[in-house]
């Protein structure tokens, strides 16, 4: 009988068995350390999420008058914004804005968008057709130039985009254009950020039917914007200033600086005079948003980090209602000037009013008259220049007395000057020996001419050459700056003009000079050198701007003041007390003495004015072609009152007025608007007035 052979397993083998056993041992040794040790870590990795912080706009702080009324405020009003991922897709972009034309209507959509995004928007709903606007061998050669696939297919998207022609983009249709605008509107600011699609004429019907469908708009959403409301519509509007529309966002220009600030590329800003000027104040804190990201750049969840804070409020020192009188006075008269049938060039006139002890800007008024329309010109005050006239000649008689050619009670013979070469020079009449006080009361021009040629070292013979020191013109200009004229004022807005100076030192334009008709000055200047001679000598700063408030809590009330702004002195004019007197008696008899220029418009006014009226020769510089450099008239008339204590100050210029005999156009303003002044002044004191006290301002609401 055979034995059997026991079974045996082979050596290999069983190193085989072991080998796999040592092979599963560290594989499951290394998922325990895997989980066990790491794992935490890699469940971290795998829900990594990011916070991104997101700023939104706020209102904009409010604008108030001196007595607490509201000048400018905002006004809530639908709109439908889109906030777009850091992942959204241009395709995903599309699809959403084909959905939300079918419910909402872009007015003037072809207006709104450019050939660039028409071409975007080809290559995206025709990607055949684009692919074939760039051949595979051209794709080719740009990959054997060793380009990164990023830099060929961006080569690539150039190269299509140049290649679109008109053809093609014929076949988008009108309606596509309005997805067109909607998609720009989804793509112009950055991720995460809401953009504004639509917020200006948003319906009760668009905004209910999008409310509706949000879920199926992904990143759209309704809400409630705001907008600037000016509420005396065009009154002080070119002050003002305006504000970037959401299309415009922050000016190309100033780019750089606003980023820098945590603006955003579309954010509203101030972009002209007070709205610009104060910006940062007005543009508020932003409110702060927590995006929670994940590492797709999908969005989590949001919760706000900070609420934000409306903009601060700016208390202004104009008097609303004494402005609105004034801008009623000047369209007035010029009207009731131009149906005489002597000024067809007129077209504008200026109003400043100022409180000349503190600077503060009590009515700053302009009228343009446009096709038949006024149109407010308020900032023409800086902006724009005017020969002056007589109405600067208290600068000249105050030149005379510091350069020491004049002295207080001096007398001079008024006579027609003939100068050989120069048309004769002379005043209005021919007034015979007088000193200053009459000079200025009747507005004598000899008195002035024979002041300048002392000034200038000449010597005055009857048809002989007039032989002057042409540093007489620097010396005129720099006494006339100490009362601001032919300098910036230094008002509290952007874009002042200094004025236009005349090239020429010929004898005989010092002495045009010295009677307002060489160099040009800007009504605000104008303003500021009669409250100079006012107050006693001191060259106050204009100001617009009283107060900086914070916001109140309800929005019904100025809150709590955090800067005032205080008069600021710029300069005392360096000369005797006694000198300033004389040129204020001087004014006093202008319009409160049998004779003087102004007295039959301002005899019978309660108020004791004093003043300077001006008549300037001038050439038409306006915009009737046509008529460029025609002989005219501008008058002017500067003044305040009381003579004795004086609380206003006030300049009137009217450019333009006429081409014959003045019909008083600047004297008539000038004592309706004084009147305007102390009637409300009354009215207020009556108790019939503003709630706030006349003399204190928006003051008094701290009181209450």
């Amino acid at each position: 009988m055979k034995r059997k052979k026991r079974a045996q397993v082979p050596i290999r083998l069983n190193i085989l068995f072991f080998f796999v056993f040592l092979l599963f041992s560290a594989l499951i040794l290394r998922l325990g350390v895997v989980q066990i040790v790491y794992g935490e870590d890699y469940r971290r990795e795998v829900e990594r999420t990011q916070d991104e912080i997101v700023s939104t706009p706020v209102p904009r702080g409010k604008i108030y008058d001196r007595f607490g009324r509201v000048i400018v405020d905002n006004t809530p009003q639908k709109a439908i914004t889109y906030t777009r991922s850091k992942t959204t897709q241009p395709e995903e972009i599309l699809d959403v804005a084909r959905k939300l034309a079918q419910y909402i209507d872009i007015p003037d959509a072809e207006k709104k968008v450019t050939e660039r995004d028409m071409k975007d928007y080809w290559i995206l709903t025709h990607p055949k057709e684009a692919k074939r606007k760039v051949s595979e061998q051209e794709r080719k050669k740009l990959a054997d130039q060793g380009l990164t696939q990023k830099e060929i297919d961006k080569k690539v998207y150039e190269w299509t985009l140049d290649r679109i022609t008109k053809q093609d983009l014929a076949q988008i249709s009108k309606a596509e254009l309005e997805v067109i605008a909607i998609k720009h509107e989804m793509e112009s600011g950055y991720a995460l950020t809401p953009q504004t699609v639509k917020s200006k004429g948003v319906t009760d019907r668009e905004y209910a039917v999008v409310s509706e469908h949000l879920s199926e708009l992904p990143g759209v959403n309704t809400t409630v914007d705001w907008d600037r409301k000016y509420v005396y519509d065009n009154t002080f509007r070119s002050v003002l200033g305006s504000v970037t529309e959401e299309d415009e966002g922050v000016p190309r220009e100033r780019l750089d600086y606003f980023l820098a600030r945590d603006y955003s590329r579309n954010d509203r800003v101030g972009k002209s005079y007070l709205e610009m000027q104060y910006e940062e104040v007005l543009h508020g804190k932003k409110a702060k948003v927590k995006n929670v990201v994940d590492k797709s750049g999908n969005v989590i969840s949001v919760e706000q980090v900070y609420p934000g804070e409306r903009g601060k409020d700016l208390v202004l020192t104009i008097d609303a209602e004494l402005q609105q009188k004034v801008e009623e006075i000047i369209q007035q008269e010029i009207l009731a000037t131009k149906r005489k049938g002597r000024s067809p060039l007129l077209d504008r006139a200026f109003v400043v009013m100022m409180n000349p002890k503190t600077g503060e800007v009590l009515a700053m008024a302009g009228k343009l008259l446009q096709d038949g329309k006024f149109v407010d010109f308020a900032i023409g005050n800086i902006t724009s220049a005017y020969a002056m006239g007589s109405a600067v000649k208290g600068a000249t008689v105050l030149t005379g007395f510091q350069t020491g050619v004049l002295h207080p009670n001096t007398y001079i013979k008024d006579e027609p000057l003939y100068i050989k070469g120069t048309p004769v020079k002379k005043s209005w009449k021919t007034m015979g020996t007088i000193n200053e006080l009459t000079a200025l009361k009747q507005s004598s021009n000899v008195y002035m001419f024979k002041t300048a040629i002392a000034i200038g070292g000449g010597v005055y013979r009857p048809h002989a050459p007039l032989r002057i020191n042409p540093e007489a013109f620097a010396t005129i200009r720099h006494y006339f700056s100490q009362f601001g004229l032919g300098v910036k004022t230094g008002i509290d807005l952007p874009n002042e003009l200094s004025g236009f100076q005349g090239q020429s030192t010929r004898g005989g334009f010092l002495l045009d000079l010295a009677i307002g008709q060489y160099d040009m000055y800007t009504p605000m200047q104008l303003a500021q050198y009669v409250s100079t001679i006012a107050n006693g000598g001191y060259r106050m700063k204009p100001q617009l701007v009283k107060e900086i408030r914070e916001p109140s809590a309800d929005g019904k009330k100025l809150g709590r003041i955090m800067k005032r702004f205080e008069p600021v002195v710029l300069n005392r004019i360096d000369m005797k007390t006694e000198y300033i007197k004389r040129v204020q008696e001087g004014f006093r008899r202008v319009m409160q003495e049998p004779g003087g220029t102004a007295y039959s418009y301002f005899a019978s006014a309660s108020y004791k004015p004093a003043g300077k009226t001006g008549t300037a020769e001038a050439f038409y510089d306006g915009p009737i072609q046509s008529r460029r450099n025609d002989p005219t008239y501008n008058l002017t008339l500067v003044g305040y009152a009381p003579y004795n204590d004086p609380e206003v100050s006030f300049a009137v210029v009217v450019p333009w007025a006429t081409q014959g005999e003045s019909d008083g156009i600047n004297d008539r303003i000038g004592r309706r608007i004084l009147d305007a002044y102390f009637e409300l002044k009354a009215k207020r004191a009556a108790g019939g007035g503003s709630s706030f006290d006349a003399q204190g301002g928006a003051e008094a609401a701290d009181a209450r």
